[in-house]
């Protein structure tokens, strides 16, 4: 019964209540005056009740009739929506399994098995679904029959269950067709301006040696190469200094550029000099920036890396990263002595204005940067500047030659720790960087951001990752080494400086060991640097001692050799696998030894140190050992260069290798 009276109740509304109560209390009133009234007034108010009941039902009838006409109409054009909607839309379950598809989806697909194809991408979505719960946020890429799709989703649960009583989903996935807006976007990026500068990198010499009747022939010839490679890009390149050019094309001609390698690099040294010597080109090109002046500066910034690889390349810079093509001839000496001369006068200056001064060298300190080091301490000194070497020497490299070091009282407080500069760092101290320029290899990174002025005099190919905003750059790849550019900043001083014995024999054992003996990359300064040195007594058989390979050491590196596998008839790579902590010097030592083989133009040898492996790699200059390995985050220069690999086995690293050198070789067919 209550629940009879419930319904009872809920059919009327708050307005058919009050009527009621009303009718009753009059009824109530007239039996109450006369009492023949009861029997009509009951009578009347069950009447009135009646017809109110009727009357209520009949309306909700009515009301409920006219929400299931809209509801219907509604569905029917929801329904009719669905399957004629203009963008593609299927319902699929994560099983691969097609629900139900819309027309224009069974029209756009009807000759293409689309269930096989949208296999991965409904596995792929699962996997999501099961990662990250029923918030998946479904947006994928499609691309089938040369259309591109986005793809754009929902989950929908299905009443179904699996049997592992699992939640199963339907996907409705939406296919938006982005074919033509991709087309847009990439013929917009294609006609996107890229500014490029190129230079005639020996022009000095090339305008020396040319007969004076044929030269204005020749360097039009040279002109004519470079003009013609822009202007076929429909570019246009204008000529701004006697050796200088800029340029400016589309950027769908950089992509070719890329493809064909450069191939004016290889054009331009096909032209035939009369004094037989060949003519290269150095060449930097960039879409980055916003405005075409941005990128001209940023072309500029990229040219300094080429001019400090040595020229007779083209460097591409685009997304931040640099992209080398070229490079494959021996630098030719280009240093003046009024440059050598204006640079020692401004170190100079630099160390005067300095409180003191602090020397860093590279992971791995040798004799080079030690001697190199060395030198700059002693022209600081000759300056009246306090100045400090910080290092901290490992392995047998440095081991008879350190002995010497400890044993003179001058350098006890000199070679420091990086600790120890802590306490001796100032506002306006002075770092000088020896034989690096690259932020990875320096000894101590952290002294890069612990002081504001710095200066580097290195002689190793230019990379990507310089140390920027220094106060003076003495980076010279023409140079054997860094104590040879030390060696001329002492020697063109304005200012008398006194090298002691012990000093000048560490700056000619730095060029000796990375020239071989005077035997790789030397040229007239490194004979000059070398003599100017010799005048301070410099004891020869002293420093060959130095570096003397014990009788151990030299039983490790033959068997090296003796191991050594040869790839492409010409390059030898050989792994050394035994723990040594002089490994690297060990690698570095066969590598050289393994040239002495005939017919072996280029060697690689490795060895790990901890959780590293490292690269030697050498050469005779028919193969660009240092392009090899700066495709594994090496570098050096074309006859000598290293790397360091981290995460990497012996076995993964010779591997990595060989696909390296199989691209260069085939870079350069």
């Amino acid at each position: 019964m209550p629940n009879s009276n419930n319904k009872i109740l809920n059919s009327l509304t708050s307005k058919n209540i009050v009527y009621i109560l009303l009718i009753a209390i009059l009824c109530i009133s007239l039996c109450v005056y006369d009492l023949s009234w009861i029997i009509p007034s009951i009578i009347i108010f069950a009447l009135t009740v009646s017809y109110t009941f009727w009357s209520s039902g009949k309306k909700k009838t009515e009301l409920e009739n006219h929400i299931q006409d809209i509801t219907s109409d509604v569905t029917t054009a929801s329904k009719g929506n669905l399957i004629n909607t203009p963008i593609p839309l299927v319902l699929i379950e994560t099983d691969g399994n097609i629900v139900w598809r819309s027309k224009k989806f069974v029209e756009e697909f009807q000759n293409i098995d689309i269930a096989t194809n949208l296999n991965p991408i409904v596995k792929e979505i699962k996997l999501d679904i099961e990662k990250n719960g029923e918030s998946v946020d479904i947006i994928k890429q499609f691309n089938i029959d040369k259309k591109v799709y986005r793809i754009r989703g929902s989950l929908v649960k299905s009443k179904r269950r699996t049997i592992k009583n699992q939640k199963e989903y339907v996907l409705s996935l939406y296919f938006i067709d982005e074919t033509k807006y991709n087309e847009l976007f990439d013929a917009y990026n294609k006609s996107k301006s890229c500014i490029g500068v190129a230079m005639i990198d020996n022009y000095d010499e090339l305008v020396q040696r040319i007969l004076p009747e044929r030269k204005i022939e020749l360097l039009a010839k040279i002109e004519k190469e470079i003009i013609d490679w822009v202007t076929n890009t429909g570019g246009l390149i204008i000529k701004t200094e006697r050796d200088y050019f800029i340029f400016i094309f589309e950027q769908q001609y950089l992509t070719e550029f890329e493809k064909e390698k450069f191939n004016i690099l290889d054009k331009i040294k096909t032209i035939e000099i009369d004094s037989k010597i060949q003519v290269t080109l150095s060449i930097a090109v960039t879409n980055e920036g916003k405005t075409n002046y941005e990128k001209y500066k940023s072309a500029l910034t990229a040219m300094e890396i080429v001019l400090g690889r040595g020229g007779d390349q083209a460097v591409v810079k685009k997304d931040g990263k640099y992209k080398f093509y070229g490079g494959k001839t021996l630098e030719v000496e280009k240093r003046t002595k009024v440059k050598a001369r204006t640079i020692s006068q401004s170190i100079s200056t630099a160390i005067s204005e300095s409180e003191n001064v602090i020397i860093m060298g590279h992971k791995n300190i040798d004799i080079d940067a030690l001697g190199s080091a060395l030198g700059i301490y002693r022209l600081s000194k000759s300056l009246e500047k306090e100045c400090f070497v910080v290092t901290e020497p490992k392995g047998k490299s440095l081991g008879k030659f350190l002995e010497v070091l400890r044993k003179e009282d001058e350098y006890k407080n000199v070679i420091i720790s990086e600790e120890e500069t802590k306490d001796i760092i100032k506002p306006n101290s002075l770092l000088i960087i020896v034989d690096t320029h690259k932020t990875s290899y320096v000894e101590f990174p952290e002294l890069l951001d612990k002081i504001e002025r710095k200066i580097v005099i290195d002689h190793h190919r230019k990379a990507p990752d310089c140390i920027e905003n220094v106060l003076i750059s003495f980076h010279e790849v023409y140079a054997s080494s860094a104590a040879e550019l030390v060696t001329e900043i002492i020697q063109y001083s304005q200012d008398t400086i006194k090298l002691n014995l012990l000093e000048a024999e560490s700056l000619y054992g730095g060029i000796m060991v990375d020239t071989k003996d005077f035997t790789f990359k030397t040229g007239v300064r490194t004979f000059e640097a070398a003599a100017y040195l010799r005048k301070y007594g410099v004891d020869i058989i002293r420093v060959k001692k130095w570096f003397q390979a014990d009788l151990e050491s030299y039983n490790i590196i033959s068997n090296i050799v003796r191991n050594v596998e040869i790839h492409n008839n010409t390059i030898a790579i050989s792994v050394f696998e035994e723990s040594n902590n002089d490994a690297n010097l060990i690698i570095a030592k066969a590598a050289d030894e393994l040239l002495t083989i005939s017919d072996i133009t280029a060697s690689f040898v490795m060895a790990k140190i901890d959780d590293k492996v490292y690269i030697s790699g050498r050469s005779i200059g028919d193969i660009n050992v240092q392009i090899i390995l700066e495709k594994m985050g090496g570098g050096g220069h074309i006859t000598l260069a290293g790397a360091q690999l981290e995460g990497f086995s012996l076995e993964d690293a010779k591997d990595e290798l060989i696909i390296r050198i199989n691209e260069y070789l085939l870079e350069t067919e």
